[in-house]
């Protein structure tokens, strides 16, 4: 079973840094967009960043030029190095990845795989 593991969370004072990776465990036929998403107490989940198969960017508005996002396809892993942290910037982070699997049929088949989610505090 393909499974996201994410790891880097944790509690940074306004202005810190973190880094925060996803690994990608389990057989897999291909992986295709991988992304950040976040989702703050009382608000939706949004893109932070996202990043093609081909290392392609792109990033939701209030992490520009703070965020960046970067993948390592041997090792199927992507991280986001998070700098000039805010408190605004608190939420659970989360892992996505658009994948392709073979089936217990021997075909192919589209799926979206989560994270379990890492918590990023902002405080002081």
């Amino acid at each position: 079973q393909v499974q996201l593991v994410e790891s880097g969370g944790g509690l940074v004072q306004p202005g810190g840094s973190l880094r925060l990776s996803c690994a990608v465990s389990g057989s897999i036929f291909s992986i295709n967009d991988m992304g950040w998403y976040r989702q703050a107490p009382g608000k939706e989940r949004e893109l932070v960043a996202a990043v093609t198969s081909g290392g392609s960017t792109n990033y939701g508005d209030s992490v520009k030029g703070r965020f960046t996002i970067s993948r390592d396809n041997a090792k199927k892993v992507i991280y986001l190095q998070m700098n000039s942290l805010k408190p605004e910037d608190t939420a659970v982070y989360y892992c996505n990845a658009q994948t392709t699997q073979w089936t217990p049929y021997r075909t192919l088949r589209d799926l979206e795989v989560w994270g379990q989610g890492t918590l990023v505090t902002i405080s002081s």
